[in-house]
């Protein structure tokens, strides 16, 4: 009894190609078949809708980035506009400091201006307090020996005055003046500094802002490239499902004309026996009339019996014999086991890995159907084999192989050469990478299991 074949859902891994496959089944009905079909086609349809909206969240995220790099931009354009500013206030702080020390030295030569005339007015002062203040101007005037020589010492006595008087209000006016150009000048100085710490608070707020620009402007293109790895995944996904429905179709045709086979066979069957039940009705009757006529029953008789032998020593037709599988799986290659199911390097490895040098053939490790065979970055060359043994599916994967030899579609038998083991793909170092599933290859693979135990 020929198998018929089912489809297995396959979904994608992340950086590794898919690929799907189905293989044969002793009890799987059409009507079973074709609801497999439809689920597929549900299934597609969800793949599809799901890269349309990865598409649009693409978008999303590089309009995103885009308004990101004019902010950028723009915060560049200030950046450059807060550092002429700095540049700016650097001069001008220097220029107003080469000021101050211009000014210290004009300073110093008024202060020096200032205690001469300190110096004179104390000495003024002393003789005012050593001859009683004004009035020795008025000695002065009243020793005048005539009119003339009067008014010449009150002249003079003015003009002494005077000089006295200008000399206190030059120093006052001095005085004023070197206050209000130190006051003018620490004035500016301060204004400047406190102008250049607000900048350089302004450019350091500027600068965090980048860097957190920056920093999103990485987590952007790292949720651009997840989703685009993503988009890749789900893309291939409907590959593997295209694959997985024409799998399907192929399985039903095999069912239908195996279906169709079983009917033609029990209808020929049937005339078979029908036309034996009338030979033997014929051969009774004809037996029964040979047994009425006693002059003939002795010859007619070893007629009869040897007819009737005849009849009796004729089987029935056998039924088809079925081929079906044993259900186990057969080692996919020589070599021995470099790595084993599990844990390995802090993740867990979803399958083993056979390693021998030389030209090593890959065989189906059971009857199946490639569903796809292609080359992945990851598992480099593979071919992923559906499998329906017992009423059960089963997935098997053979990676990094160096030539493939089945394609998408191909029917292939237990220990059929299938590659070649190579080194493709993720690999170090020439082996096979073997998986087997319990059922569909998820994204999870978490229907994996240890291969050692079909063996």
């Amino acid at each position: 009894m020929k198998k018929s074949f089912i489809a297995l859902n396959m979904a994608v891994a992340v950086g590794a190609g898919s690929l799907f496959s189905a293989g044969y089944a002793s009890a799987e009905s059409i009507s079973e078949l074709k609801k497999k079909e439809s689920q597929i086609e549900e299934n597609r349809s969800k793949v599809h809708s799901n890269i349309q909206n990865t598409e649009k969240s693409i978008d999303k995220v590089k309009g995103q980035q885009a308004d990101l790099s004019s902010q950028l931009q723009k915060l560049e354009k200030q950046m450059k506009e807060t550092e002429d500013k700095i540049n700016d206030l650097n001069a001008k702080i220097i220029k107003t400091k080469e000021q101050i020390e211009e000014l210290k030295k004009d300073i110093k030569v008024l202060e020096e201006k200032i205690e001469k005339r300190n110096e004179l007015l104390k000495d003024r002062a002393r003789s005012y307090q050593a001859t009683g203040g004004n009035m020795n101007y008025l000695e002065v005037l009243l020793g005048a020996s005539n009119f003339g020589e009067f008014v010449e010492r009150l002249s003079a006595v003015s003009t002494i005055m005077d000089a006295d008087q200008n000399l206190i209000t030059e120093q006052e006016r001095d005085k004023t003046e070197l206050e209000d150009k130190k006051k003018t000048v620490e004035q500016k100085l301060s204004s400047l500094e406190s102008m250049m710490a607000e900048v350089k608070e302004m450019k350091a707020k500027q600068e965090q802002q980048k860097k957190e620009k920056k920093q999103l402007m990485k987590k952007l293109k790292e949720e651009q490239k997840h989703l685009e790895s993503e988009k890749i995944g789900m893309e291939e996904e409907a590959d593997i499902l295209a694959g997985q429905e024409a799998a399907i179709k192929k399985a039903i045709s095999q069912e239908q004309a195996r279906q169709a086979e079983i009917a033609r066979q029990k209808e020929a069957e049937q005339k078979r026996q029908a036309e034996l039940a009338k030979q033997r009705a014929a051969e009774a009757e004809k037996a029964k009339q040979s047994a009425s006529k006693p002059s003939t029953s002795k010859s007619s008789s070893p007629a009869s019996s040897s007819s009737s032998s005849s009849t009796s020593a004729s089987p029935a037709a056998p039924a088809p014999a079925s081929s079906s599988s044993s259900g186990t799986f057969m080692k996919p290659s020589a070599g021995y086991y470099s790595s084993g199911y599990g844990g390995r390097w802090g993740t867990n490895h979803n399958g083993i890995d056979i390693a021998a040098s030389g030209s090593v053939p890959i065989v189906a490790a059971a009857d199946g159907v490639v569903s796809r065979s292609y080359f992945s970055s990851s598992y480099g060359n593979a071919i992923f084999i559906t499998h329906y043994i017992n009423g059960k599916q089963y997935t098997t994967v053979y990676a990094h192989m160096s030539t493939r030899m089945a394609s998408n579609g191909q029917t292939v038998k237990k220990g059929q050469q299938i590659g070649l083991m190579g080194n493709t793909g993720r690999s170090f170092g020439q082996h096979l990478h073997f998986e087997l599933h319990e059922g569909p290859w998820n994204i999870n693979k978490s229907n994996a299991v240890d291969p050692r135990k079909y063996f």
